[in-house]
């Protein structure tokens, strides 16, 4: 009962954290900008005003929205429900203190210049690490995830720290210079955030890091100048993100957009690319290529000549599709960083794109619930084969003409091959089994969308103009003309899957990747003593490896010239003519019972020694110096058996040769010091033990020895093996017999069985052996 309780207050509260959420409510997600915000409030204000909304829910409705405008575009609420999911305005949050646990982690007010102010040299108030101090949950939840597309530099200080007071000054040039460029800086106090600071592998305070796809790198360096930081974060860029162009390649590195890239070029005068250009190619090189060409030396005069390039300026190239004519270009002596990526963002997807990833479909065909007008997405389904390019290079042209508003229909394609659940999510309808076909989409969220085919397409070839023949150039146009009306709808609905990252790394390439950044985290960790220490450790290994090899050359030589003049036998020499024969016993199991009773060969003979676990160690050793006489017969094999183990095979044994067709109750205790010789062959085995008869009488008859296996009631141990009680009465003594004597004439048994005088008693077949 109070678990059900408790779940329905889970459920209660995760439904009211929801609908008081005010990203959902604006349907926008927690990364939205300010502008994103603007835009999403005036569409839905207009959509949910209680003058224009006819439902009953609508000026509820309009008040939430209107709530979480009023809540987002405050800066500082935003950030407090970023933090605490707290909207309330009233909230102790809200006012102005010290925050010792949460971003901006110390408030910028008059009591600054009381506590932090006059205990620090002029110049140097450690209160620029507390402005920009950031929590281990930040750190977590927006850092790390951005580092995937951008640059951080993290500096971890504590108050205290006097090294720290001493590069303020050093800290605050090195952001005015490199934020602009597009690095992002953040500082973590060590003492609050303990977890964060082991996990970077940082060991003191003041520690630079930089922050680059979820991995860290440590800043070892003493001087904290912008030159040696700006090295620091070019060589720890991924490689692989730009590539050196010249005449020879350009062809080849501008048609090769079937990756789904658009093609940018970068034309400096220096031999160095900036460090701005660098962090732009990072940050958007899921969807763009870059391409760098330095001017200042003479390979590239035909380029230079091509494209018409300033020697003195910074150049930048986009190309689409066309590597013949470029779709946009910018020619400044210095680019700022914000046009640079404002140019680059606009044109980062092909004019046809492929959808290849989820985050392609997200921003070729967005989400489009809160949005009151439509937003479509015309997508060609076709195979990833040469014979369908006429259909995806006409579709292209009619996506170049923007005959249609490109914020609210975009073009794009598919491959059948790699997409294969979400097409099947979207089957229905399909009438035709061949390809391509078209469809349309209306995203409604991340799972639900809104589709429509367009049929009656003819299969492109070399003489015709494609799949977007004439007729199907109107049937396109006119259905995606209808479905943009607010007044139609779709024929389908449909769930769909995440599409298939096409882009993702291998197991081989990302384990590679892992290696490279293990071995250029533990360059990086290494300082000089290290080093130095570690060379040292190697030198050491080396000579004693070496003094050890010299000592056994010598020693060697030594043996050689000792063993040529007679003083050292050879190996070959000091091993015996006529080695003694190892004993061995086994222990007979389930897995050896075949090779030890039942498929013993003719003449082939097992002696078998009973015991339990409390009389083993006393009895196999007496055993084993009995039968070591005949440890050169090849016809016999030793073992022993745990009565424990084996107590159903021996009772089965016994009742197979007493005829028995009842089981029998053997006493296990009084089996122990039995010695059976079995004949695999010939079904039969011979029996010793210190009470049997043949033991005590050697000249008994078969009948009398047969009776005495059964229980006397005079004596305990007479005849032993089973419990039933018979009326004949035994003709043993009636002395017990200690275990030290149980083997005591077993040699003098061993004698009459090679003679042949020992009663030998057959049966019909051998008993399955189980140890279960």
């Amino acid at each position: 009962m109070h678990f059900n309780c408790v779940i329905i207050n889970v459920l209660l509260w995760a439904s009211m954290c929801s609908s008081n959420d005010p990203y959902n409510a604006l349907g926008l997600k927690n990364i939205a900008t300010s502008e994103e915000i603007r835009l999403a409030y005036r569409q839905l204000a207009k959509e949910w005003h209680p003058d224009k909304s006819q439902t009953t829910d609508g000026a509820e409705k309009f008040f939430k929205i209107k709530s979480a405008y009023e809540l987002l575009t405050d800066t500082e609420r935003r950030r407090i429900y970023d933090l605490y999911g707290i909207t309330d305005e009233n909230s102790h949050y809200l006012q102005k203190k010290y925050d010792y646990s949460e971003y901006n982690r110390f408030s910028n007010d008059q009591f600054d210049d009381i506590f932090l102010g006059n205990q620090f040299p002029i110049g140097q108030d450690i209160g620029l690490f507390h402005k920009l101090s950031v929590t281990a949950n930040y750190f977590e939840k927006i850092i790390l995830p951005n580092s995937e597309k951008k640059v951080y530099l993290i500096l971890f200080y504590n108050d205290w720290c006097f090294r720290c007071i001493k590069i303020v000054e050093a800290f605050k040039k090195l952001k005015d210079l490199l934020e602009p460029l597009g690095i992002n800086f953040a500082t973590i106090n060590a003492v609050y955030e303990p977890s964060t600071f082991r996990k970077t592998g940082s060991d003191g305070v003041p520690k630079l890091i930089v922050v680059l796809k979820r991995n860290f790198f440590i800043f070892r360096d003493d001087a904290l100048t912008p030159p040696k930081v700006v090295e620091f974060i070019r060589k720890k860029m991924p490689f692989n993100i730009l590539h050196r162009i010249e005449s020879k390649n350009i062809n080849a590195f501008l048609s090769g957009w079937m990756d789904n890239k658009v093609r940018a070029l970068i034309f400096e005068p220096r031999s160095q690319i900036r460090l701005r250009y660098l962090l732009t190619a990072f940050e958007f090189y899921d969807r763009v290529t870059f391409g760098f060409i330095d001017i200042s030396n003479g390979r590239a005069e035909e380029l230079v000549s091509r494209y018409n390039i300033s020697r003195t300026m910074d150049s930048l190239f986009i190309f689409n599709e066309d590597p013949l004519r470029y779709v946009t270009s910018i020619s400044m002596s210095d680019i700022p960083t914000k046009t640079l990526r404002s140019v680059v963002s606009s044109h980062q997807f092909l004019a046809l794109p492929r959808l290849s990833s989820q985050e392609i479909l997200d921003k070729i065909c967005p989400k489009d619930w809160s949005r009151p007008r439509k937003r479509l997405c015309v997508v060609l389904i076709t195979n990833n084969s040469v014979n369908n390019e006429i259909e995806r290079n006409t579709l292209r042209n009619i996506a170049l003409k923007r005959e249609y508003n490109y914020e609210r229909v975009r073009f794009a394609y598919m491959f059948k091959e790699r997409q294969k659940n979400f097409i099947k999510a979207i089957s229905k309808g399909f009438k035709e089994s061949n390809i391509p076909h078209i469809v349309v989409l209306w995203r409604r969220d991340d799972k639900h969308l809104k589709y429509e085919w367009i049929f009656g397409v003819a299969k492109g070839n070399s003489s015709a103009t494609g799949i977007l023949a004439n007729s199907t150039k109107h049937e396109v146009s006119r259905t995606v003309r209808r479905l943009l009306k607010s007044s139609e709808s779709f024929n389908y609905e449909a769930v769909v899957q995440k599409l298939f990252n096409e882009h993702s790394e291998g197991k081989l390439s990302m384990w590679l990747s892992r290696i490279i950044y293990l071995i250029d985290s533990i360059s990086d960790q290494v300082e000089n003593e290290h080093l130095l220490a570690a060379l040292s450790l190697l030198g050491t290994i080396a000579l004693m490896l070496a003094v050890g090899y010299l000592l056994m050359y010598f020693v060697r030589i030594e043996e050689d010239n000792l063993r040529a003049q007679g003083f050292i036998l050879s190996y070959q020499d000091a091993q015996p003519t006529n080695r003694i024969p190892e004993l061995k016993l086994y222990e007979l199991r389930a897995e050896k019972y075949n090779g030890m009773v039942r498929l013993l060969k003719p003449g082939f003979r097992t002696l078998l020694l009973i015991t339990d676990y409390q009389t083993r160690k006393k009895l196999i050793p007496d055993f084993h110096k009995a039968v070591w006489p005949y440890r050169k017969t090849k016809t016999l094999l030793f073992g022993h058996l745990l009565i424990e183990k084996g107590l159903s095979w021996y009772s089965e044994l016994l009742r197979l040769s007493l005829c028995e067709s009842q089981k029998l109750q053997v006493n296990p205790r009084n089996c122990v010091g039995t010695v059976i010789a079995l004949n695999g062959h010939r079904k039969y085995f011979c029996m010793y033990h210190a009470k049997h008869p043949e033991s005590i009488r050697v000249n008994k008859r078969i009948l009398k020895i047969t009776k005495q296996l059964l229980t006397n009631e005079d004596d305990p141990e007479a005849g032993t093996f089973l419990e039933d009680n018979f009326s004949d009465e035994s003709e043993t003594e009636g002395n017990v017999v200690l275990e030290d004597n149980l083997l005591k004439g077993f040699d003098k048994w061993l004698d009459r069985l090679f003679d042949g005088t020992t009663h030998k008693y057959y049966i019909n077949y051998w008993p399955d052996f189980s140890t279960k």
